[in-house]
């Protein structure tokens, strides 16, 4: 029977999808540039999104516009804010400030995050001195609060031999 010309192929496929990778955790230095970046492109996009509701919203919208407050004002763009890094991180891994600097965000394995990482993530980012954590954190991991808490880590997306060559570390192996 198993002389079928006609029978569906047999191949052995090896899962290692779910292997540990290594992995090089990015610096303080890239990981402010980061937020730097991506602090401005979120209020670039803020302020495209305000210019748009100026230019063609009704009065009513104009007249609620200039009615803000900066705590309204902040708390109006907030779902840019989350959305910008759940969509950016839960799709593609990176922002554009990581896609600039060379870095990106992975889980504990060395792997891809899922949507619900980056969801963890940008709902971490609103705990007051998120950001800080970051420069403050006293470990060899360099983690935040948004990654700890997410168990997530920023990396370099280089290949293995250039990382070790820009970090000057050895890889960190995946848990």
């Amino acid at each position: 029977m198993d002389d079928l010309p006609y029978a569906a192929p047999k191949a052995v496929v090896a899962d290692n999808a779910g292997a540990p990778r290594s992995f090089h955790i990015a610096g303080r230095w890239r990981r402010l540039f980061n937020w730097l970046i991506d602090k401005i492109v979120i209020m670039m996009l803020g302020a495209l999104v305000f210019a748009l509701l100026y230019a063609f919203g009704s009065s009513a919208v104009v007249a609620w516009l200039d009615g803000l407050t900066l705590v309204t004002e902040q708390l109006a763009c907030l779902p840019l804010y989350l959305g910008y890094y759940m969509a950016m991180e839960g799709l593609f891994g990176v922002t554009l400030g990581k896609l600039l600097t060379g870095t990106r965000v992975v889980d504990e394995r060395g792997h891809r995050i899922l949507l619900r990482h980056a969801l963890l993530r940008s709902m971490c980012r609103l705990i007051p001195f998120d950001a800080l954590s970051v420069l403050m954190s006293d470990d060899s991991r360099i983690r935040g609060w948004h990654d700890s808490l997410a168990d997530t880590y920023v990396v370099l997306r280089v290949a293995p031999a250039m990382a070790v060559a820009a970090s000057g570390s050895e890889p960190v192996a995946a848990s």
